[in-house]
């Protein structure tokens, strides 16, 4: 008799595009080597990283299988899934927590080790922009010659917190702020201003085109923050268009918008609303790899208006 099938996601439900991209590593068996899973503390990156790291090292029946596998991992005891975590310098047991030169080099020790009874081994960085300086520079000959049957998880809160040598060897995995109901939120008390500037911004894209993108680029000038909420705020307005022209009712990140959302989604081809993600995907990678901010959102805001005529 076939165990039950067991769902390592399940807690994680609040993240669906996060998710999505895991499950379908998973299903396709196209895992990278090196993934960063970036967003704010309580968001379940940790989480996810454990339930990947459990469904990668428990796809055989034996020593438990996926049920056995995800509680070992849950436990740290299973042999084929390290945790990385910062610590303090060894002369100052009180100092500053960080990723050290020295973890890193213990990873890479293990790493060229056989799995003990997976298939693949899964190293979990927390922490990850703790990094001390010299420790990116140790940690990027890993990910340029990733040791066979080997998957690194990096976990932070910010891209740029690492150097984009780093980042741009990771497939990078966002992860969205929760609020105590569950729901999605866009960004941090305060700031629900900036989100609505964006989203009206969207609206005169239509009405206006090239001219509502050149103003855009004078007020971000070279503020990245603000580039960046300008780009997530783009993608999770692409996000919403793309699961209200897949399902009427389906639940809604703007559901303060989601009669302008259904119309949108419903006037719009769906090729056009994946290219719209596609050019928000794009642009993160441009942040990311250090081109300019302004360049970055305003080329952004020229495909979406292309595509919005």
């Amino acid at each position: 008799m076939a165990p039950e099938p067991t769902d390592h996601f399940a807690a994680l439900r609040h993240q669906p595009q996060a998710v999505e991209l895991l499950r379908h590593a998973l299903s396709t068996g196209h895992v990278a080597h090196a993934y960063a899973f970036v967003g704010p503390a309580g968001s379940g990156r940790k989480a996810a990283a454990q339930a990947f790291a459990a469904a990668l090292v428990g796809r055989d029946h034996r020593h438990g299988g996926a049920r056995g596998a995800a509680e070992r991992v849950a436990r740290g005891a299973h042999p084929d899934v390290h945790l990385i975590e910062p610590t303090p310098p060894e002369s100052n047991p009180k100092g500053a927590l960080a990723v050290r030169v020295d973890s890193i080099r213990e990873l890479e020790r293990r790493a060229a080790l056989r799995p003990m009874e997976a298939t693949v081994k899964v190293f979990i960085v927390d922490g990850a922009d703790t990094m001390t300086l010299a420790t990116p520079q140790v940690f990027l000959k890993t990910l340029e010659e990733p040791p066979a049957a080997t998957v690194i998880i990096l976990i932070l809160a910010r891209p740029r917190a690492l150097p984009p040598t780093v980042l741009s060897r990771c497939q990078i995995v966002r992860f969205l702020p929760a609020t105590p109901e569950g729901a999605l939120a866009l960004l941090p008390e305060g700031r629900s201003a900036g989100r609505d500037a964006t989203l009206a911004l969207l609206d005169r894209l239509e009405k206006e085109g090239g001219s509502a993108v050149l103003a855009a680029g004078e007020a971000l000038g070279r503020d990245r923050e603000a580039a960046e909420m300008v780009v997530e705020t783009c993608w999770l307005w692409y996000r919403d268009l793309l699961a209200a022209h897949a399902h009427p009712g389906a639940p809604l990140v703007f559901a303060d918008r989601a009669g302008i959302a259904r119309e949108r989604a419903a006037a719009l081809p769906l090729d056009t609303i994946v290219s719209g993600l596609r050019a928000c995907r794009e642009a993160w990678e441009a942040m990311i790899g250090n081109v300019s901010p302004r360049l970055s959102v305003e080329v952004l805001l020229s495909r979406l208006a292309g595509r919005a005529a």
